[in-house]
């Protein structure tokens, strides 16, 4: 039995070690211009290893995230990117190792992607403001600008504002081969054709011209230039499965195919000074000469990295998103996928999910004792529930025991709950174009805003909120057309038909209920500058029109005439409660006849939003401000 044991361990130690030499997705390896060495990504570290294959040596160990290693033509250095110091910046190491230096310290982050000739400058790229000339508009993450910095650190200088990605210098230093970028769409979504597909392109660096090189209506990217640059090398799907392609950069020639694997697509494309390209495949480092067969590089870590390293993390940074509870002790936040509850005032924190999944989109409910949240279990998203146990514990922060269950759990998706006023209901998304309604008690649901009308490019890209009453629903309705729609209004027992308050080419963004339900806020770039092609930012402003007419009477008035309104309803209060104390001084047989006749202090008069004239009711409160996606409200 215990030579059992011993294989046993044998065979655990030697499928571990296994496990530690040949490491996959491996990635953005970049070869040496000499063909012998292979700089790579792994676990958010760089390192080198033989181009033949070997022991990998870490060139960077460090808790941030580094990236996108790139060689010096002389192969002394390496530049990389790592967000050590929240975004991500530049850094130049010497290819031996070293300390490493840091090159930009903008907000936006920057990526490196090639040397100048004389290695003097790095090359990289960044989302940077553009020259107010440029056709293009300003995205924070979308487009980015091509700039030098000196190696040893400055100040970085505009090369073009024009779009680049990837971008490589030729060996004279005269010409740029770049990849351009059109959207938002994913750079790792597979076989993509639209107007938004990336293209090769070279730019004439003394001339500021530009030639197309690539036609493929898909995916064409990670160009660079043979040895004589005479040919581009780069890759693109033109043909299924994304695969190496070489293209002449002057001579009418066909371009020719290098690869042609089938089953996963070839990324992360780097090229010697002798032509042998290198790339991954399937997580895993190839070398390619041409005509001849690929080589796998026989990669090996030995080390944990970082496997099964428990550390404590904190948690006042990357939360994605915060809620304050009803009584305004606490705030409910999601940070690292995970819902946490802190009190407001002494900062004591409770950790209320602990899961591999994530969980996102918390929301209190009214008597501030539940935690609805979607979580991405059992392969879809679900709504759950997090309450208190203990009656006699008031507070998520300082609560013992937490009981958590699924509230809304189907293979549908279902997530962005949000409790009804009384806390009866709860309101939600369901297969991200579907507005629902899940009643606590009798665990029924209803459909408010049916399939087709909303079109979600992301989770969480249309919104909806309960009136104060609980009777009413506002919601982004897109009414089938793709990014622009008007606000709905939708009664929260499902019946009676959808209605528009408003009907506006350029829609209105983020509704929201104020002033206890009587009116509707939302942000419109109706009367500001905008991008008709509806990506980057625009001059918006915030619009408020009201269902009550004598709201909005009053909402007009000028600061004079309010003051003066202001006073006059002050002095009839005051003569009211006069009037009451001098009623309660009469006999209790008066008293009970009074009441008699009066109607109950807890009769509410039954409000309905008036649509009609809602047009003539409408107040803009903001002028030409900057892009706004989101804002809050006092109704005070």
């Amino acid at each position: 039995m215990r030579k059992f044991l011993l294989i046993g361990s044998l065979l655990l130690i030697l499928s571990t070690t296994y496990s530690q030499n040949n490491p996959l997705w491996l990635r953005y390896p970049s070869i040496s211009p000499d063909g012998k060495t292979i700089v790579f990504g792994y676990k958010g570290d760089i390192y080198r290893v033989d181009a033949k294959g070997g022991i990998a040596i870490p060139l960077t160990i460090h808790e941030a995230h580094d990236m996108m290693p790139v060689w010096s033509h002389d192969g002394k250095s390496i530049a990389f990117a790592s967000d050590r110091y929240g975004n991500f910046d530049v850094f130049i190491i010497p290819a031996m190792g070293g300390d490493p230096v840091r090159l930009t310290y903008h907000s936006s982050p920057d990526y490196p992607t090639d040397f100048s000739i004389d290695n003097q400058q790095v090359l990289f790229t960044s989302s940077r403001n553009i020259p107010e000339k440029n056709v293009r508009f300003y995205s924070p993450r979308l487009f980015q600008n091509l700039y030098t910095v000196s190696a040893k650190g400055g100040r970085p200088v505009l090369i073009s504002s024009a779009g680049f990605e990837n971008a490589h210098f030729n060996s004279k230093g005269t010409e740029i081969v770049f990849q351009d970028r059109k959207g938002f769409e994913d750079a790792l979504r597979k076989h993509h054709t639209s107007s938004v597909t990336r293209d090769i392109w070279l730019m004439d660096v003394k001339a500021n011209t530009y030639r197309k090189i690539s036609g493929f209506e898909g995916e064409d990217r990670e160009p660079v230039f043979s040895n004589d640059d005479q040919f581009v090398y780069y890759l693109s799907e033109k043909e299924g499965s994304q695969n190496i392609y070489k293209a002449p950069v002057k001579n009418k020639m066909a371009e020719q195919a290098i690869t042609k694997l089938t089953t996963h697509p070839v990324r992360h494309l780097s090229i010697s000074g002798d032509n042998t390209l290198c790339y991954t495949y399937d997580g895993v480092v190839y070398t390619l000469k041409e005509g001849a067969q690929p080589s796998k590089v026989d990669i090996q870590i030995i080390n944990d990295g970082r496997a099964g390293v428990e550390k404590n993390v904190p948690i006042n940074g990357n939360v994605t998103q915060f809620e304050l509870s009803p009584n305004g002790k606490e705030i409910a936040f999601v940070t690292r996928g995970e819902v946490f509850v802190t009190s407001v005032e002494g900062g004591q924190t409770k950790r209320v999910t602990n899961t591999p999944q994530q969980e996102r989109m918390v929301q209190w409910s009214t008597d501030g004792r539940s935690l609805v949240y979607a979580a991405e279990r059992n392969n879809s998203w679900d709504i759950h529930k997090a309450s208190i146990s203990r009656k006699e514990e008031p507070y998520f922060y300082a609560a013992t025991v937490i009981n958590e269950e699924p509230l809304i759990a189907s293979p549908a998706e279902e997530y962005q709950p949000k409790f009804s006023p009384d806390g009866k209901e709860i309101a939600y998304v369901a297969d991200r174009n579907i507005l629902k309604v899940y009643n606590l008690e009798s665990k029924q649901t209803r459909t408010l805003l049916p399939e087709g009308r909303n079109y979600s490019y992301s989770d969480g890209d249309w919104d909806f909120n309960w009136s104060p009453d609980g009777k009413w629903i506002i919601s982004d309705d897109g009414e089938g057309n793709w990014f622009t729609g008007n606000a709905a209004l939708l009664k929260a027992d499902g019946k009676g038909d959808i209605q528009h308050p408003l009907k506006s080419g350029f829609g209105q963004g983020n509704p929201k209920w104020a002033f206890d339900g009587k009116a509707m806020l939302w942000a419109s770039a109706k009367e500001g500058r905008k991008s008709m092609a509806l990506q980057g930012s625009r001059e918006v402003d915030i619009y408020a029109g009201f269902f009550d007419q004598e709201l909005y009477d009053r909402f007009k008035l000028s600061k004079d005439d309010f003051a003066l309104l202001k006073e006059k309803e002050e002095k009839e209060k005051q003569e009211k409660e006069k009037a009451e104390k001098e009623k309660s001084a009469e006999t209790t047989t008066a008293k009970a006849a009074d009441k008699k006749l009066e109607a109950p202090k807890d009769a509410k008069k039954t409000w309905t939003p008036d649509l009609e004239g809602f047009e003539s009711r409408i107040a803009r409160l903001t002028i030409n401000s900057s892009s706004i996606s989101d804002f809050a409200i006092n109704n005070d």
